[in-house]
């Protein structure tokens, strides 16, 4: 602990020397970018270099702003906010990670001038419980069209409880290659998810007793039960345009010949992805689990997905450049799927393997109109035709106006979706040594409609979300899984904005959401994550140094409600009723410090704990940390 802090403390010291130098002059970086859910079209990101609020370093947290976690970084978390969860069945497996994974739909890109390389490192002392995550970042262009980069994350996360660890390690690596005909996109990614369950604590009045290392928990050193999660994950999109006219080489936009300088693009998505879950306890008769399949002596649960898809398509467009843009798509795709698991043939001590092989073909599609620059709508969907997931539809609209004001550009947006899709395969079928089900599930039916207004010059935006949905697909109270035949609705209002006044800030995020069934889909009805801090920027006259500072407290809220249980041997969060959690503020106070590139905290996180009372559980016998000192710095290289 001592170590760490003065490592800290002497790298502050050299970054204040070094912001009292003449700062050498910004090399331009170019553009990053992700690709539309279709891998069709690239989406503009901006450079995640943002100093305001810098002590927010989570990964999950910027996903969606508050989040119910198992109490240690790095373990399974699901979102508060309904319709920010992760649903896609495909995604089952690492629903509860997915924020902190490299995976096809979130690959990023980038096209830089000069070499960009970014460090990011945080510690949460003490030393015997500490957290700490890790990320390096590089990307470089061989030429102006060919570029290649990588990212590396860590999280080490001891945790404050006994059998709490979390280890995960996530690596990408990228490539684009841009040309003006031809375009490539590649990203190789590699997923490493290891959890130390410990089934929750036994007792939560022991947390107004111990320490809490000496709180007893459910799976202890006799069980040293363990999860671990593999993926791996492949992208290759390859674009060919035909038709139109080669770019402008001025700065002067050349509108394309032709009839609307119409053009074509020929295109094949490949996405590959690989998972293995293991689940392991030396002790299954501990008296944690009800029921014992398999052997009496040991766990090894495991089971295995792998799915290849394959999509051919052909889009068109006339001329960007006009005023009236017209443009559409459509294809064929493939998905080959291969489930496999241990299953129980309850003979004492032997399992056997089982595999299924799940194929399906859908046709897609799409199509948009852009009039001028200020109004654009776009639709598109997909149709199963064939195989495992025949009769499965998505379609998905969205309309888009903008307006100029005088603080910028405003847009107002409505989106509408409709779903009919399979829920995943392991709802109906899922062996280990202490569960075992086989069930046919209904297709789940879902209509969504959603209307946002945001305004980044006022640094507002507003958005709200309703939901109807049929044969609801989740995980029941004894913890298996649960199909809602009847109807449900869920509604929800989110507000973003900051209020200054002065050099003090408000930052505010509120969401109000409501379900029509409580029993079956249980909500907290308020939910708020909030910062107010004093913001100051320090000028050195005779260097020409900045040092910009901000110092204030942060809090996360939510009102009570019966939250989602965890299941070790599944993985999985399953409704209980017996426990509610909420009505706790969570506060933290921290300092952020930006000094040229680097970006600088040092924060007391969860400091009320103990203060008036106990009950900061998120999860049922899943409480958060005590009050712990963090700190951490992000350094940019681009020159």
């Amino acid at each position: 602990m001592k170590r760490s802090l003065f490592i800290f403390i002497l790298l502050i010291l050299v970054l204040g020397l070094n912001a009292q130098e003449k700062e050498a002059p910004r090399k331009k970086i170019l553009k990053q970018w992700t690709l539309s859910s279709d891998f069709t079209e690239e989406v503009v990101l901006p450079f995640d270099t943002v100093f305001s609020l810098f002590h927010r370093y989570r990964l999950s947290d910027r996903y969606s702003p508050i989040n119910a976690t198992l109490g240690n970084y790095g373990l399974p978390f699901y979102q508060i906010s309904f319709f920010d969860r992760i649903t896609d069945p495909d995604k089952f497996l690492y629903a509860y990670y997915y924020p902190l994974m490299h995976h096809p739909d979130n690959a990023v890109f980038m096209n830089t001038q000069v070499p960009f390389t970014e460090l990011v490192w945080s510690f949460g002392a003490p030393r015997e419980t500490s957290e700490q995550t890790f990320r390096i970042r590089h990307s470089q262009n061989v030429n102006k069209n060919l570029n290649f980069g990588l990212i590396y994350d860590i999280i080490f996360s001891l945790g404050q409880y006994n059998y709490q660890r979390a280890e995960d390690k996530d690596f990408t690596l990228y490539s684009s290659y841009t040309g003006t005909k031809y375009k490539l996109y590649a990203a190789f990614g590699v997923n490493n998810l290891i959890a130390y369950e410990n089934g929750g604590i036994v007792n939560p009045a022991d947390l107004k007793k111990f320490a809490t290392r000496e709180v007893q928990v459910n799976l202890g050193g006799l069980n040293n039960a363990k999860s671990v999660l593999k993926n791996r994950n492949l992208l290759l999109v390859q674009r060919y345009t035909v038709g139109g006219s080669d770019a402008s080489t001025d700065s002067t936009r050349k509108k394309k010949t032709g009839f609307f300088g119409l053009s074509g693009t020929f295109s094949h998505i490949l996405t590959f992805d690989f998972n293995k879950r293991t689940y392991s306890d030396d002790s299954p008769k501990s008296g944690f689990y009800d029921t014992t399949y398999i052997s009496a002596s040991s766990t090894f649960d495991s089971l295995y997905f792998r799915s290849l898809n394959n999509t051919i398509r052909f889009d068109f467009t006339t001329d960007e450049s006009r005023k009236f843009r017209l443009g559409g798509g459509a294809g064929l795709k493939n998905e080959i799927g291969k489930y496999s698991q241990i299953i129980p043939t309850h003979d004492t001590n032997y399992a056997d393997t089982v595999k299924w092989n799940r194929n399906s073909n859908a046709l897609v599609g799409c199509l948009y109109n852009n009039i001028g620059e200020k109004f654009g709508w776009r639709a598109d969907g997909e149709l199963y035709l064939t195989g495992y997931r025949a009769g499965d539809f998505s379609l998905n609209g969205e309309i888009i106006k903008s307006f100029i004001w005088e603080k910028g550009t405003a847009s107002w947006t409505i989106n509408g979706s409709m779903i009919n899709r399979q829920p995943s395969f392991w709802y109906e079928r899922w062996g280990g040594n202490h569960f075992e089900w086989s069930s046919n599930m209904k297709k789940e039916f879902r209509i969504d409609l959603s209307t946002a207004f945001s305004y980044p010059g006022r640094k507002t935006r507003l958005k709200f979300n309703y939901a109807i949905i049929d044969n609801y697909t989740d995980f029941g109270l004894d913890a298996r899984p649960s199909q809602h035949e009847g109807g449900l609705s869920v509604a929800s209002l989110t507000a973003s904005k900051e209020v200054r006044a002065w050099k003090f800030h408000l930052v505010c995020d509120f969401l109000v959401q409501q379900s029509s069934n409580p029993e079956i889909l249980d909500l907290p009805l308020f939910a708020s994550r909030s910062a107010f801090f004093f913001e100051h920027l320090f000028k050195f006259k005779s260097t020409n140094g900045r040092l910009n500072l901000q110092l204030g407290a942060d809090a996360i809220y939510h009102s009570p409600y019966h939250p989602y249980a965890y299941m070790p041997a599944t993985g999985r969060f399953y409704r209980q009723d017996r426990v509610t959690e909420g009505n706790y503020p969570f506060i933290n106070v921290f300092l952020n410090i930006k000094l040229k590139r680097a970006r600088i905290f040092v924060m007391y996180d969860h400091l009320n704990s103990g203060w008036w009372s106990y009950d900061y559980s998120m999860i049922p016998s899943y409480p958060q940390n005590f009050r712990m000192l963090r700190y951490g710095i992000a350094w940019t290289f681009y020159n």
